[in-house]
């Protein structure tokens, strides 16, 4: 020990206090790798729990960096177990509603990867660092051979949703900055007067196969071009991290104005360039909507989708089963919730992310159980008749206001992909309009909208 101390200028192998980041006061945790490998003992646990506490009492943000072999050999079983009572301390945190934040540095691995260093609500690594569970010398010691390489390296973790990025130390304070603007933010509590309510004239009677073809234009802007135009203080997040990640879905962190929330949208993109929505997409979604209500954060969800994935991959993975946990979530869920269909709206993908307290619809956003053509081949034998089928559902947007399935309408002068800047724009307005002041419904005002007229 006290050549540990000599060693690292350091009495202990963590290091926590407070700071201000960004004008923002924050806690931290860090690991100093020179003390006897970073490793955990039952004073360093102390520490540990101590500075989470503590963060949790004064109701701090808390950063955690940790670098670490893991457990102190030198202390055994009783080092080891500490790692359950660090947990509890983070989770603790956690319930209330706080923000953890975690960066793993080189190296992490062994019981502090496989507890506090994986419990992030949202999780960064250092480039090049190595992160795994067992460390590669002690794997190499038992098995007689290297670990295959690539794997515990943060860039093949990211790319596998067990992490939500890689950051530079120089780009960690802006990073992490952007992120606690939205995850400790409220939205504001009454409509700005500046934010003009969302309407469109639905004077002109435009045919839903007529909306159906422009809302398929390859050219017209998805949800990465509502963020792009009409959002702040966006922080994308990889994955369900659990291993699993899905380019057909976009996981977020974004201000619209003054209102933070998080973002669950499906990327047209990536749907349509070989990439279509399956049952890991909508795991990433439904890890967004424990965050949200984790934190106390509105959800806004993004419809756009041709369908979900048809295979035999898909149905061994759960499709159907996660499209019913993603209503069950949604319908209960104790955070606001605003859904904005965007454009196509296809099958069970679509219904997934639709059920909210208020839904926005674009002009020519539809919402159908099939596409047209699939319903006109399931009730004529033939894809020809898609588009009588699609005006007989009520597929419209203008269809769903009717209906009382959509709240208000999105313009398009006259189409989105003819000016996608300027129709993001007015998007996010309102947005941040329908997020003010909006308070979760709960399950019966959730349900109530599905609910057919009296007859």
């Amino acid at each position: 020990m006290a050549a540990a101390r000599e060693r690292s200028g350091c009495d202990e192998a963590v290091v926590s206090g407070s700071g201000v980041l960004r004008g923002r006061r924050v806690a931290f945790v860090v690991s100093e790798f020179r003390f006897l490998a970073g490793s955990i003992g039952l004073a360093t646990a102390d520490r540990i729990v101590a500075a989470v506490e503590r963060a949790t009492a004064e109701g701090l943000p808390l950063l955690a960096a940790p670098s670490s072999g893991g457990t102190r050999m030198q202390e055994g079983t009783a080092a080891f177990v500490q790692m359950a009572r660090i947990a509890a301390a983070v989770m603790a945190h956690r319930a209330a509603g706080l923000p953890y934040l975690v960066y793993l540095r080189h190296p992490t691995t062994g019981g502090v990867f496989a507890s506090w260093g994986s419990l992030g609500h949202v999780t960064a690594a250092e480039p090049g660092a190595l992160i795994g569970f067992l460390g590669p010398r002690v794997y190499e010691g038992l098995y007689g051979e290297p670990f295959p390489p690539g794997v515990q390296v943060a860039e093949n973790l990211a790319a596998k949703g067990l992490l939500d990025a890689v950051v530079g130390i120089d780009d960690l304070a802006g990073v992490t900055s952007a992120a606690l603007d939205v995850l400790c933010a409220r939205p504001p509590a009454a409509v700005p007067d500046d934010v003009p309510p969302a309407k469109a004239d639905v004077s002109e009677d435009v045919p839903a196969w007529e909306s159906i073809g422009r809302s398929r234009r390859p050219d017209r802007p998805g949800v990465r071009e509502l963020l792009r135009y009409g959002a702040t203080h966006v922080t994308p997040l990889s994955g369900t991290g659990q291993g699993e990640a899905d380019p057909g879905l976009l996981l977020a962190l974004a201000r619209f104005g003054a209102a933070p929330c998080v973002v669950v949208g499906q990327d047209r993109r990536s749907q349509r360039t070989g990439h279509p929505l399956g049952p890991a997409g909508l795991r990433v979604a439904r890890r967004g909507m424990r965050l949200a209500a984790e934190l106390g954060l509105p959800l806004v969800t993004v419809v756009d989708t041709p369908g979900a994935v048809l295979s035999a991959e898909a149905e061994e993975g759960g499709l159907a089963g996660e499209i019913a946990r993603c209503l069950a979530d949604l319908i209960t869920l104790s955070a606001p919730t605003l859904c904005v269909l965007l454009g196509e709206g296809t099958g069970g993908a679509a219904l997934a992310l639709l059920p909210a307290d208020r839904v926005l619809a674009a002009r020519h956003a539809w919402l159908s159980p099939l596409p047209p053509e699939g319903a006109s081949v399931i009730m004529h034998r033939t894809p020809d008749l898609a588009g009588e089928m699609a005006a007989a559902q009520g597929v419209r947007s203008a269809d769903l206001l009717r209906d009382g399935l959509a709240d208000a309408l999105l313009d398009e002068r006259p189409d989105a992909a003819d000016e996608p800047e300027a129709f993001c724009r007015r998007a996010a307005a309102a947005v941040e309009r329908e997020l003010s002041g909006l308070v979760p419904g709960g399950p019966a005002v959730r349900q109530a909208r599905y609910r057919p007229p009296s007859r």
